[in-house]
Protein backbone atom coordinates (compact mmCIF):
# COMPACT_ATOMS: atom_id res chain seq x y z
CA UNK A 1 0.00 0.00 0.00
CA UNK A 2 1.26 3.44 -0.88
CA UNK A 3 1.68 5.55 2.23
CA UNK A 4 2.76 9.11 1.50
CA UNK A 5 6.13 8.06 2.94
CA UNK A 6 4.58 7.31 6.32
CA UNK A 7 4.10 3.55 6.85
CA UNK A 8 0.71 2.78 8.32
CA UNK A 9 -0.88 5.93 6.90
CA UNK A 10 -2.84 5.27 3.68
CA UNK A 11 -1.99 7.58 0.82
CA UNK A 12 -4.55 10.27 0.09
CA UNK A 13 -4.63 13.53 -1.75
CA UNK A 14 -5.53 16.80 -0.14
CA UNK A 15 -4.46 18.86 2.86
CA UNK A 16 -3.00 16.01 4.93
CA UNK A 17 -0.59 14.86 2.22
CA UNK A 18 0.39 18.47 1.54
CA UNK A 19 1.15 19.10 5.22
CA UNK A 20 3.17 15.89 5.49
CA UNK A 21 5.10 16.88 2.36
CA UNK A 22 5.79 20.30 3.87
CA UNK A 23 7.18 18.61 6.98
CA UNK A 24 9.33 16.29 4.87
CA UNK A 25 10.78 19.30 3.05
CA UNK A 26 12.04 20.61 6.40
CA UNK A 27 14.01 17.44 7.24
CA UNK A 28 17.36 18.60 5.80
CA UNK A 29 17.22 21.81 7.85
CA UNK A 30 16.27 19.95 11.02
CA UNK A 31 19.06 17.40 10.55
CA UNK A 32 21.57 20.18 9.94
CA UNK A 33 20.77 21.91 13.24
CA UNK A 34 19.79 18.97 15.47
CA UNK A 35 23.19 18.58 17.13
CA UNK A 36 23.39 22.33 17.83
CA UNK A 37 19.93 22.28 19.38
CA UNK A 38 21.03 19.39 21.58
CA UNK A 39 24.18 21.24 22.67
CA UNK A 40 22.42 24.58 23.22
CA UNK A 41 19.41 22.97 24.92
CA UNK A 42 17.04 24.83 22.61
CA UNK A 43 15.83 24.32 19.05
CA UNK A 44 17.68 26.94 16.96
CA UNK A 45 15.79 30.06 15.96
CA UNK A 46 16.08 29.32 12.24
CA UNK A 47 14.31 25.99 12.75
CA UNK A 48 11.51 27.64 14.72
CA UNK A 49 11.09 30.19 11.93
CA UNK A 50 10.96 27.47 9.30
CA UNK A 51 8.36 25.50 11.26
CA UNK A 52 6.29 28.65 11.65
CA UNK A 53 6.59 29.63 7.98
CA UNK A 54 5.46 26.12 6.97
CA UNK A 55 2.32 26.47 9.09
CA UNK A 56 3.27 23.64 11.42
CA UNK A 57 2.38 25.53 14.60
CA UNK A 58 -1.06 26.32 13.13
CA UNK A 59 -1.96 22.70 12.34
CA UNK A 60 -4.74 22.61 14.95
CA UNK A 61 -5.62 26.32 15.02
CA UNK A 62 -9.13 27.20 13.72
CA UNK A 63 -9.51 28.22 10.11
CA UNK A 64 -11.37 31.32 11.30
CA UNK A 65 -8.02 32.46 12.73
CA UNK A 66 -6.03 31.45 9.66
CA UNK A 67 -5.09 27.99 10.93
CA UNK A 68 -5.11 24.60 9.22
CA UNK A 69 -7.77 23.08 11.52
CA UNK A 70 -6.41 19.63 10.65
CA UNK A 71 -6.87 16.61 12.95
CA UNK A 72 -4.95 14.36 15.32
CA UNK A 73 -3.98 11.92 12.60
CA UNK A 74 -2.45 14.73 10.55
CA UNK A 75 -0.56 16.09 13.55
CA UNK A 76 0.80 12.61 14.23
CA UNK A 77 1.90 12.08 10.63
CA UNK A 78 3.57 15.49 10.50
CA UNK A 79 5.38 15.12 13.82
CA UNK A 80 6.50 11.61 12.86
CA UNK A 81 8.15 12.96 9.71
CA UNK A 82 9.77 15.78 11.70
CA UNK A 83 10.91 13.28 14.34
CA UNK A 84 12.88 11.33 11.74
CA UNK A 85 15.13 14.39 11.48
CA UNK A 86 15.13 15.79 15.03
CA UNK A 87 13.15 14.55 18.01
CA UNK A 88 13.33 17.84 19.89
CA UNK A 89 12.11 19.97 17.00
CA UNK A 90 9.29 17.51 16.36
CA UNK A 91 8.31 17.58 20.03
CA UNK A 92 8.19 21.37 20.18
CA UNK A 93 6.14 21.53 16.97
CA UNK A 94 3.72 18.93 18.32
CA UNK A 95 3.37 20.54 21.75
CA UNK A 96 2.63 24.00 20.38
CA UNK A 97 0.15 22.61 17.85
CA UNK A 98 -1.79 20.55 20.37
CA UNK A 99 -1.76 23.24 23.07
CA UNK A 100 -3.15 25.67 20.50
CA UNK A 101 -5.98 23.11 20.12
CA UNK A 102 -6.37 23.08 23.88
CA UNK A 103 -6.72 26.87 23.97
CA UNK A 104 -9.66 26.56 21.59
CA UNK A 105 -11.63 24.60 24.19
CA UNK A 106 -11.78 27.69 26.40
CA UNK A 107 -14.62 30.23 26.16
CA UNK A 108 -14.74 32.27 22.97
CA UNK A 109 -13.32 35.39 24.60
CA UNK A 110 -10.20 33.45 25.61
CA UNK A 111 -9.77 32.22 22.05
CA UNK A 112 -10.06 35.81 20.85
CA UNK A 113 -7.52 36.93 23.46
CA UNK A 114 -5.01 34.37 22.16
CA UNK A 115 -5.57 34.19 18.41
CA UNK A 116 -7.61 37.30 17.60
CA UNK A 117 -4.69 39.70 17.71
CA UNK A 118 -2.08 37.10 16.75
CA UNK A 119 -3.10 34.20 14.46
CA UNK A 120 0.45 32.86 14.87
CA UNK A 121 0.13 32.66 18.66
CA UNK A 122 2.06 29.78 20.21
CA UNK A 123 0.62 28.21 23.33
CA UNK A 124 2.62 25.81 25.48
CA UNK A 125 1.57 24.32 28.75
CA UNK A 126 1.85 22.16 31.82
CA UNK A 127 -1.26 20.22 32.83
CA UNK A 128 -0.03 19.25 36.30
CA UNK A 129 -1.91 21.40 38.86
CA UNK A 130 1.16 22.86 40.54
CA UNK A 131 -0.40 26.29 40.89
CA UNK A 132 -2.98 27.66 43.32
CA UNK A 133 -5.81 29.98 42.33
CA UNK A 134 -7.67 32.17 44.80
CA UNK A 135 -10.96 33.85 43.94
CA UNK A 136 -10.85 37.60 43.31
CA UNK A 137 -13.39 39.90 41.63
CA UNK A 138 -13.68 38.95 37.96
CA UNK A 139 -11.51 35.85 38.09
CA UNK A 140 -8.62 34.28 39.94
CA UNK A 141 -5.25 35.23 41.38
CA UNK A 142 -2.83 32.43 40.50
CA UNK A 143 0.59 31.57 41.88
CA UNK A 144 2.66 28.54 40.91
CA UNK A 145 5.73 26.91 39.43
CA UNK A 146 5.20 24.73 36.37
CA UNK A 147 7.99 22.40 35.30
CA UNK A 148 8.63 20.66 31.99
CA UNK A 149 7.04 23.35 29.83
CA UNK A 150 8.26 22.17 26.44
CA UNK A 151 8.90 24.97 23.98
CA UNK A 152 8.83 27.59 26.74
CA UNK A 153 11.20 30.08 25.01
CA UNK A 154 9.00 30.18 21.91
CA UNK A 155 5.60 30.57 23.60
CA UNK A 156 3.38 33.64 23.56
CA UNK A 157 0.83 32.07 25.94
CA UNK A 158 0.88 29.29 28.53
CA UNK A 159 -1.91 26.96 29.65
CA UNK A 160 -0.95 25.83 33.15
CA UNK A 161 -2.60 23.72 35.82
CA UNK A 162 -3.95 25.10 39.08
CA UNK A 163 -6.09 24.03 41.99
CA UNK A 164 -8.82 26.62 42.46
CA UNK A 165 -9.77 27.36 46.06
CA UNK A 166 -13.10 28.64 47.27
CA UNK A 167 -13.59 31.43 49.80
CA UNK A 168 -13.03 28.94 52.64
CA UNK A 169 -9.69 27.77 51.27
CA UNK A 170 -10.97 24.38 50.12
CA UNK A 171 -10.12 23.10 46.65
CA UNK A 172 -13.17 23.67 44.46
CA UNK A 173 -11.82 22.58 41.08
CA UNK A 174 -8.76 21.55 39.11
CA UNK A 175 -8.29 23.78 36.11
CA UNK A 176 -6.09 24.91 33.28
CA UNK A 177 -5.63 28.67 33.10
CA UNK A 178 -4.41 30.73 30.15
CA UNK A 179 -1.72 33.30 30.95
CA UNK A 180 0.31 35.48 28.57
CA UNK A 181 3.90 34.26 28.55
CA UNK A 182 5.02 37.82 29.24
CA UNK A 183 3.38 37.62 32.68
CA UNK A 184 5.42 34.58 33.70
CA UNK A 185 9.11 34.11 34.46
CA UNK A 186 11.00 31.32 32.73
CA UNK A 187 13.62 29.54 34.83
CA UNK A 188 16.39 27.65 33.00
CA UNK A 189 15.97 24.23 34.61
CA UNK A 190 15.88 21.82 31.66
CA UNK A 191 19.22 20.01 31.97
CA UNK A 192 18.56 16.44 30.87
CA UNK A 193 20.08 13.52 29.02
CA UNK A 194 17.56 13.58 26.19
CA UNK A 195 15.11 15.83 24.35
CA UNK A 196 17.47 18.61 25.36
CA UNK A 197 16.44 20.89 22.52
CA UNK A 198 12.84 21.09 23.73
CA UNK A 199 13.92 23.69 26.31
CA UNK A 200 11.26 22.30 28.65
CA UNK A 201 12.01 24.85 31.31
CA UNK A 202 10.07 25.95 34.39
CA UNK A 203 7.53 28.76 34.42
CA UNK A 204 6.88 30.79 37.55
CA UNK A 205 4.15 33.25 38.32
CA UNK A 206 3.06 35.02 41.50
CA UNK A 207 -0.35 36.60 42.04
CA UNK A 208 -1.11 36.62 38.31
CA UNK A 209 -4.66 37.75 37.56
CA UNK A 210 -6.58 35.31 35.34
CA UNK A 211 -10.02 36.48 34.20
CA UNK A 212 -12.89 34.04 34.51
CA UNK A 213 -13.05 33.36 30.77
CA UNK A 214 -9.47 32.03 30.71
CA UNK A 215 -10.25 29.09 32.99
CA UNK A 216 -11.01 25.51 31.85
CA UNK A 217 -12.21 22.89 34.35
CA UNK A 218 -10.14 19.73 33.83
CA UNK A 219 -12.69 17.27 35.33
CA UNK A 220 -15.38 18.72 33.05
CA UNK A 221 -13.10 18.76 30.00
CA UNK A 222 -12.08 15.14 30.59
CA UNK A 223 -15.77 14.26 30.09
CA UNK A 224 -16.05 16.39 26.96
CA UNK A 225 -17.69 19.43 28.53
CA UNK A 226 -16.01 22.41 26.90
CA UNK A 227 -17.18 26.01 27.54
CA UNK A 228 -16.60 27.10 23.94
CA UNK A 229 -19.51 28.03 21.66
CA UNK A 230 -20.61 25.11 19.50
CA UNK A 231 -19.62 25.62 15.85
CA UNK A 232 -19.15 23.52 12.75
CA UNK A 233 -15.57 22.81 13.83
CA UNK A 234 -15.36 19.06 14.31
CA UNK A 235 -11.77 19.13 15.54
CA UNK A 236 -12.75 20.79 18.81
CA UNK A 237 -15.22 18.05 19.67
CA UNK A 238 -12.36 15.55 20.04
CA UNK A 239 -11.89 13.82 23.39
CA UNK A 240 -9.66 15.73 25.82
CA UNK A 241 -7.42 13.01 27.29
CA UNK A 242 -6.81 11.01 24.10
CA UNK A 243 -5.89 14.15 22.15
CA UNK A 244 -3.35 15.24 24.75
CA UNK A 245 -1.80 11.77 25.11
CA UNK A 246 -1.80 10.23 21.64
CA UNK A 247 -0.18 13.35 20.15
CA UNK A 248 3.00 12.45 22.07
CA UNK A 249 3.60 9.37 19.90
CA UNK A 250 4.36 11.10 16.60
CA UNK A 251 7.91 12.23 17.45
CA UNK A 252 8.64 8.83 18.99
CA UNK A 253 7.56 7.03 15.83
CA UNK A 254 9.89 9.27 13.85
CA UNK A 255 12.79 8.50 16.17
CA UNK A 256 12.15 4.78 15.81
CA UNK A 257 12.11 5.05 12.02
CA UNK A 258 15.33 7.09 12.07
CA UNK A 259 17.12 4.50 14.21
CA UNK A 260 16.02 1.67 11.94
CA UNK A 261 17.22 3.53 8.84
CA UNK A 262 20.65 4.23 10.37
CA UNK A 263 21.21 0.64 11.45
CA UNK A 264 20.01 -0.87 8.16
CA UNK A 265 22.18 1.47 6.11
CA UNK A 266 25.27 0.81 8.26
CA UNK A 267 24.76 -2.96 8.19
CA UNK A 268 25.50 -3.05 4.48
CA UNK A 269 29.17 -2.19 5.08
CA UNK A 270 29.87 -2.38 8.82
CA UNK A 271 31.72 -5.57 9.82
CA UNK A 272 30.49 -7.73 12.67
CA UNK A 273 33.53 -7.72 14.91
CA UNK A 274 35.03 -11.00 16.16
CA UNK A 275 33.09 -13.00 13.55
CA UNK A 276 33.61 -14.19 9.97
CA UNK A 277 31.05 -11.68 8.71
CA UNK A 278 32.52 -8.79 6.79
CA UNK A 279 29.10 -7.14 6.81
CA UNK A 280 26.53 -7.11 9.59
CA UNK A 281 23.82 -7.69 7.00
CA UNK A 282 25.25 -11.19 6.34
CA UNK A 283 24.63 -12.31 9.93
CA UNK A 284 21.44 -14.22 10.68
CA UNK A 285 21.57 -12.81 14.20
CA UNK A 286 21.61 -9.22 12.93
CA UNK A 287 18.90 -10.02 10.40
CA UNK A 288 16.67 -11.27 13.19
CA UNK A 289 17.35 -8.26 15.41
CA UNK A 290 16.57 -5.81 12.62
CA UNK A 291 13.38 -7.68 11.80
CA UNK A 292 12.33 -7.75 15.46
CA UNK A 293 12.90 -4.01 15.80
CA UNK A 294 11.03 -3.29 12.57
CA UNK A 295 8.05 -5.32 13.80
CA UNK A 296 7.99 -3.46 17.11
CA UNK A 297 8.00 -0.11 15.32
CA UNK A 298 5.26 -1.35 13.01
CA UNK A 299 3.24 -2.50 16.02
CA UNK A 300 3.59 0.93 17.60
CA UNK A 301 2.58 2.61 14.36
CA UNK A 302 -0.49 0.42 13.89
CA UNK A 303 -1.68 1.09 17.44
CA UNK A 304 -1.02 4.81 17.07
CA UNK A 305 -2.80 5.38 13.79
CA UNK A 306 -5.71 3.13 14.69
CA UNK A 307 -6.13 5.13 17.90
CA UNK A 308 -5.81 8.56 16.26
CA UNK A 309 -8.31 7.57 13.58
CA UNK A 310 -10.77 6.53 16.29
CA UNK A 311 -10.40 9.90 18.03
CA UNK A 312 -10.84 11.85 14.81
CA UNK A 313 -13.87 9.86 13.67
CA UNK A 314 -15.57 10.24 17.05
CA UNK A 315 -15.02 14.01 17.24
CA UNK A 316 -18.16 14.83 15.27
CA UNK A 317 -20.34 12.79 17.61
CA UNK A 318 -18.87 14.09 20.85
CA UNK A 319 -16.52 12.57 23.43
CA UNK A 320 -15.70 8.87 23.49
CA UNK A 321 -17.05 6.92 26.45
CA UNK A 322 -14.75 6.01 29.32
CA UNK A 323 -14.02 2.38 28.29
CA UNK A 324 -12.96 3.53 24.83
CA UNK A 325 -10.76 6.24 26.32
CA UNK A 326 -9.23 3.74 28.76
CA UNK A 327 -8.26 1.51 25.85
CA UNK A 328 -6.66 4.47 24.07
CA UNK A 329 -4.67 5.35 27.19
CA UNK A 330 -3.32 1.79 27.27
CA UNK A 331 -2.50 1.90 23.56
CA UNK A 332 -0.49 5.10 24.01
CA UNK A 333 1.78 3.63 26.69
CA UNK A 334 2.06 0.30 24.92
CA UNK A 335 3.09 1.95 21.64
CA UNK A 336 5.71 4.09 23.37
CA UNK A 337 7.22 1.02 25.03
CA UNK A 338 7.42 -0.80 21.69
CA UNK A 339 9.44 2.04 20.20
CA UNK A 340 11.87 2.18 23.12
CA UNK A 341 12.34 -1.58 22.98
CA UNK A 342 12.88 -1.46 19.22
CA UNK A 343 15.60 1.17 19.56
CA UNK A 344 17.32 -0.90 22.27
CA UNK A 345 17.39 -3.91 19.93
CA UNK A 346 18.78 -1.76 17.12
CA UNK A 347 21.57 -0.43 19.32
CA UNK A 348 22.41 -4.00 20.33
CA UNK A 349 22.71 -4.86 16.66
CA UNK A 350 24.74 -1.80 15.72
CA UNK A 351 27.19 -2.19 18.58
CA UNK A 352 29.14 0.06 20.92
CA UNK A 353 29.87 2.61 18.19
CA UNK A 354 26.22 3.69 18.54
CA UNK A 355 27.30 5.61 21.64
CA UNK A 356 29.98 7.68 19.94
CA UNK A 357 29.17 11.38 20.21
CA UNK A 358 29.42 11.62 16.43
CA UNK A 359 26.84 8.86 15.93
CA UNK A 360 23.24 10.04 15.60
CA UNK A 361 22.02 6.84 17.26
CA UNK A 362 23.08 7.98 20.72
CA UNK A 363 20.97 11.14 20.41
CA UNK A 364 18.00 9.13 19.09
CA UNK A 365 18.38 6.74 22.04
CA UNK A 366 18.55 9.60 24.56
CA UNK A 367 15.63 11.46 23.00
CA UNK A 368 13.34 8.45 22.71
CA UNK A 369 14.01 7.20 26.21
CA UNK A 370 13.35 10.65 27.64
CA UNK A 371 10.17 11.29 25.63
CA UNK A 372 8.73 7.86 26.38
CA UNK A 373 8.89 8.62 30.11
CA UNK A 374 6.36 11.43 29.77
CA UNK A 375 3.73 10.97 32.49
CA UNK A 376 1.05 10.46 29.85
CA UNK A 377 2.89 7.51 28.33
CA UNK A 378 3.68 5.44 31.44
CA UNK A 379 2.66 1.92 30.35
CA UNK A 380 1.78 0.74 33.85
CA UNK A 381 -0.78 3.52 34.32
CA UNK A 382 -2.39 2.91 30.95
CA UNK A 383 -2.60 -0.81 31.58
CA UNK A 384 -4.06 -0.26 35.05
CA UNK A 385 -6.71 2.11 33.67
CA UNK A 386 -7.64 -0.33 30.89
CA UNK A 387 -7.43 -3.39 33.13
CA UNK A 388 -9.83 -1.88 35.66
CA UNK A 389 -12.28 -1.26 32.84
CA UNK A 390 -11.98 -4.81 31.53
CA UNK A 391 -12.55 -6.19 35.02
CA UNK A 392 -15.37 -3.77 35.82
CA UNK A 393 -13.44 -2.16 38.68
CA UNK A 394 -15.06 1.24 39.15
CA UNK A 395 -12.05 3.27 40.24
CA UNK A 396 -10.65 6.28 38.36
CA UNK A 397 -6.91 6.76 38.80
CA UNK A 398 -6.33 9.64 36.35
CA UNK A 399 -8.21 12.55 34.80
CA UNK A 400 -6.04 12.16 31.70
CA UNK A 401 -8.11 9.39 30.15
Amino acid sequence: MSTNGVPGVPAEAGPRSELVAAAAALQPLLREHAARGDDDRAVPAEVIRALSDAGIFRLLTPKRYGGQEADLRTLTAVSEVLGEADGSAAWVAMIISVTNWLACLFPDQAQEDVFGADPDARVTGVAAPTGIGERVPGGWRVTGRWTYNSGAPYATWAAVGALLKDDNGAVADQALVLIPASELVMEDTWRTAGMRGTASNTLYGQFVFVPEHRVLSVPAASEGLYPRTAREEILYGASFGPMLLLCLLGPLLGLGKAALDVVVQAAASKPLSFTVHGRQSDSVGIQMQVAEAAMKIETARLHTYQATLQVDQAAAAGPLDYPARAHLRAQAGFAARQIVEAIAVLLDAHGASAFAETNILQRIWRDANTAARHAGLIPAVGLEVYGKTLLDVNERVSLMV
